[in-house]
């Protein structure tokens, strides 16, 4: 348009007019040029930092002209000690070292370039009291998994961004529905109801796609994404969940960014990525199972890290899994470049610090290296200690997960640091003995490989996530099936989580399926599901017992912190002792169809000269009878009981 109306005034100048003009340009295109190459700042990663949280930070500068350039901050205490510029001009990565008397302010720095000059501003805030913050996980926590934007829609204002205009359609599964982070807010209280005491969040970073509702296709590291809401939404919900003494896990993606990310088209470095978005392997063709004898030609259902375990194979069989593009289609990042590395654990020291978290959950644990991820640790928990990390390694066998584990140097001479993993051996065997008839001693066989774990009690236990299909729509499941794959989850060891709905028995099939909206999180809805009222009699049947479940594990410290034990399996029953300094309590897991009578030997085992069992879950008495435990229990179904 502009071009248009210059043209329009052209025309109607006079020849002598058009000549001037003309010579103007010309003798001013030199002046032209050297304006167009006056540095730029656009954007500053972190835009913000805390005295006394990091000696040193490394600044990531976006913008043009930033080549050949000097950097100069006013803030006493704050020296530029070394610059950096990136590809094309575009970036430029700072080195501002903290020295021990800075204080808190706004820094004014001034880039220099033969071209002219720019200005940003900075601030460095003083940290504040770390009371009721970073205070990470241990066995006496429930995690609740939640997909903010399909949970509860507090803001209706939000729903359709004016960047992402018509983003918003809840009859598209693809589509963002519309839930936030107000919405998670307002209903703490069902989550107090229900008796959770963590929430993991999927991730609330900014995202470039009308479909990337799920939070994994990130274009901005630093920002939250304006359909879930603002930086001070998360922290006013980070808070919130603090006074109602739940703790908040941020889930961290350092292994790609998405294909939208600014970075994709013109990357800070050359090697920011492995590969180019023209040129790069895939993730998803890394060595078969059947190379180790697995059965060939059937659908694999996890992940294939077998590799990466095996200390005999080498790097060409794994490589394609830490630095091929996720699943052919996300830009994996070179975490081994250590300005990358820099760059995502000051992102991640940033949120922990911005918010108060409690722990971080890691997405694809496995595709980022073993040594970036120990400097990660190394870095993140010399300023927070008590953060717990857990790692997502999507695997059946106890043997390639167990490699992932920190607290352990395995035959690479490494210690990836990570806090615990997700069991994802134990969520396979529930499954396969809930769901497809497998041996009820599959659960004591996942067990069997504890020894593989420095500290398998941190394990986080699930039978359901937002990857795969709803429990209550697996083929085979139940009402009484649910209830029993809850009753074993909640009295077995280890730290549970629980998916957003599973609690009130919420159908999917497969991604995106798996992930609809939670009835009552809408205005609109027609009922919900968050107050006893709305929900149908099932609904309110399994919620009960869940609910009754968690009620039963804050009660009985065994049942958070007593050490397991296998007394007997057979066909369809497993029977287990928990059992500390406080109590012990016998569980008995009942999968078979019908009652069944039991009756299990105490000699050797820690309940040997006990006399009585009472049922604290159960509708029938035990009893202890000659030195054996005697109970009847009905179908389906898992009892407690207090051994004394």
């Amino acid at each position: 348009m502009k071009q248009e109306i210059q043209t329009l005034h052209l025309r109607k100048l006079h020849r002598w007019q058009c000549i001037g003009l003309l010579l103007l340009c010309i003798l001013s295109a030199p002046f032209a040029a050297h304006a167009q190459g006056t540095p730029r700042v656009s954007k500053l990663d972190p835009p913000n930092w805390w005295v006394g949280l990091t000696p040193e930070v490394m600044l990531l500068l976006s913008g043009h002209g930033l080549e050949e350039a000097r950097v100069a901050c006013n803030l006493p205490g704050l020296r530029v000690t070394r610059t950096q510029a990136g590809a094309g001009g575009n970036y430029l990565f700072v080195w501002l070292k903290i020295g021990p008397g800075t204080k808190a302010g706004t820094a004014d720095c001034r880039v220099t370039t033969p071209a002219g000059a720019a200005k940003f501003a900075w601030p460095l805030a003083a940290r504040s009291a770390p009371v009721g913050k970073f205070a990470g996980l241990s066995p006496d926590d429930v995690i609740y998994l939640i997909m903010p934007d399909r949970f509860a829609n507090g803001d209706p204002a939000n729903d359709e961004p004016a960047a992402a205009p018509g983003s918003r359609d809840r009859a598209n599964p693809h589509a963002y529905h519309g839930g936030d982070l107000r919405g998670i807010r307002e209903h703490l209280p069902y989550l107090q109801e229900l008796g959770v005491t963590a929430l993991w969040l999927t991730p609330v970073v900014k995202n470039g796609a009308t479909e990337d509702y799920h939070g994994y296709g990130a274009v901005d590291l630093y920002a939250t994404d304006e359909h879930l809401g603002t930086l001070e939404e998360y922290r006013k919900l980070v808070d919130a969940a603090h006074r109602a003494g739940m703790k908040v896990l941020f889930d961290v993606v350092v292994n790609h960014v998405g294909p939208r990310h600014p970075w994709v088209a013109n990357p800070p470095l050359a090697d920011w990525f492995h590969g180019t978005r023209e040129r790069h392997t895939n993730s998803s063709a890394a060595v078969g199972g059947d190379f180790y004898g697995q059965p060939a030609n059937q659908p694999v259902s996890n992940d294939l890290f077998e590799a990466l375990a095996d200390p005999h194979a080498p790097p060409r069989l794994w490589r394609n899994l830490v630095e091929g593009w996720f699943v052919g289609i996300l830009p994996d990042l070179n975490t081994d470049n250590p300005l990358v590395g820099q760059y995502l654990l000051q992102n991640n020291i940033w949120w922990v610090e911005t918010s108060g978290l409690d722990g971080l959950r890691l997405d694809t644990f496995p595709y980022s290296s073993r040594r970036s991820w120990a400097e990660w640790h190394a870095g993140l928990h010399q300023i927070y200690p008590s953060l717990t990390t857990i790692g997502e390694v999507f695997h059946p066998d106890a043997s390639v997960t167990s490699f992932f584990a920190g607290g352990q140097t395995r035959y690479d001479g490494i210690d990836s640091g990570l806090s615990t993993l997700f069991d994802y051996p134990l969520r396979f065997a529930l499954r396969d003995v809930l769901l497809r008839g497998a041996p009820v001693g599959r659960l004591a066989g996942v067990l069997r490989q504890d020894a593989l774990y420095p500290h398998p009690e941190r394990l986080v236990t699930f039978f359901s996530n937002h990857d795969v299909k709803r429990f209550a729509s697996e083929p085979g499941s139940s009402p009484a099936i649910l209830k029993l794959a809850y009753g074993l989850l909640l009295t077995m060891r280890g730290i549970p989580q629980l998916y957003y709905g599973d609690e009130i028995g919420m159908p999917g099939g497969d991604d995106p399926d798996n992930r609809r909206d939670f009835p009552g999180g809408w205005a609109q809805d027609p009922r919900s599901a968050f107050a006893a009222a709305g929900r149908t009699p099932a609904e309110e049947e399994l919620f009960a017992y869940v609910q009754a479940l968690l009620r039963l594990r804050r009660e009985h410290v065994a049942l958070r912190r007593g050490r397991q034990w296998h007394l007997a399996v057979d066909a369809g029953v497993y029977t287990f002792a928990r059992e500390c300094a406080e109590e012990s309590l016998l569980i008995i897991a009942n999968t078979s169809d019908h009652p069944r009578t039991i009756s299990v030997p105490l000699e050797d085992t820690p309940l040997r000269g006990i006399h009585s069992l009472s049922a604290v879950l159960s509708a029938e008495p035990g009893s202890v009878q000659h030195g054996q435990a005697e109970a009847r229990i009905a179908a389906k179904s898992v009892a407690v009981y207090v051994a004394k």
